[in-house]
């Protein structure tokens, strides 16, 4: 399913993410292209450039993975879990995924609980504290546990078929199981 196929959270997060990495990508070229094209007219640069693309990167990379994860876009061994009867396969795929919304959510926990620590390390130049990178993954596994709880119960409700039209280039038979 795509995010406009899916509920409103779905969609608040795809067009966050989306922001996210559009503004990342954008400030990061302009950013690295004005410092080159400085470097090669006058023979400087800015010295501030190098810290910001370092800084937006993070942000950049969790979007995207955040947006592959809403997608269904990973990749999975299937073939163990083909071979279970159907009613199996549900409830399997469902604890799968529990787990997996566990473990994020702990990650996410983790993170939250180093934001103090690192909040006294600051970038060399513009004296960004670390924990704005930190804030950045403790955000993306925060969402990628919500989209693991909503696969749990799409699983348990629907089966694991109902993600095979998550998946690039599926068609509706396929979707279908």
């Amino acid at each position: 399913m795509s995010p406009a196929q899916n509920g409103l959270v779905d969609r608040m997060i795809a067009v966050v993410c989306q922001a996210i990495l559009w503004l990342t990508t954008t400030v990061i070229f302009l950013i690295l292209s004005a410092n080159t094209l400085l470097r090669y007219s006058t023979g400087s640069s800015l010295q501030w450039a190098n810290e910001v693309p370092e800084l937006l990167f993070p942000w950049l990379v969790m979007s995207g993975v955040v947006l592959a994860a809403q997608h269904g876009s990973h990749i999975a061994t299937t073939f163990l879990m083909e071979s279970l009867p159907s009613a199996a396969q549900r409830w399997l795929s469902a604890a799968g995924w529990l787990v997996v919304a566990a473990l994020y959510g702990t990650l996410a926990k983790v993170t939250y609980s180093l934001l103090e620590i690192v909040h006294d390390e600051k970038s060399a130049i513009l004296h960004v504290p670390s924990s704005v990178t930190y804030s950045c993954v403790m955000g993306a596994m925060g969402l990628l546990a919500l989209l693991a709880m909503r696969s749990a119960f799409r699983s348990a409700w629907y089966g694991p078929q109902a993600f095979a039209s998550a998946a690039p280039g599926a068609s509706p038979s396929t979707a279908q199981g």
